[in-house]
């Protein structure tokens, strides 16, 4: 079992920067790939990056290449979500995710084991 807590979001004016964290705990010592998703009100899902099996980046390329950046620390066993230049249309609930039977379709929720509660960020205009 896995525990998914974010952290980190919040309301911001547009233009500005938040960083979003994902602690997981629950296996220890384990490296397991992680991503993260978001659902603004009305609209599915939508990936928005994720670290693979690899360590390599993913992110979505419609919804804030250039702009978000992931990042992982395991001594603590944390992923990050930077986000700059937030816009308003970026207002959303954001997830983070962790796959620990899989590692592959990263750019799919429905690859993921783990879900963490969801992380409100709101980018006023």
């Amino acid at each position: 079992q896995v525990q998914l807590v974010e952290s980190g979001g919040g309301l911001v004016q547009a233009g500005g920067s938040l960083r979003l964290s994902c602690a997981a705990s629950g296996r220890p010592g384990s490296r397991f790939p992680m991503g993260w998703f978001r659902q603004a009100p009305g609209k599915e899902r939508e990936f928005v990056a994720a670290i693979s099996c690899n360590g390599d980046r993913l992110y979505n390329a419609d919804s804030g290449k250039g702009r978000v950046t992931i990042s992982r620390k395991d001594a603590k066993n944390t992923v990050y979500l930077q986000m700059t230049g937030l816009k308003p249309e970026n207002t959303a609930v954001y997830y983070c995710a962790a796959q620990l039977f899989n590692c592959a379709s990263y750019y799919s929720g429905t690859s993921y084991d783990y879900w963490g509660q969801g992380a409100q960020v709101a980018v006023a205009s």
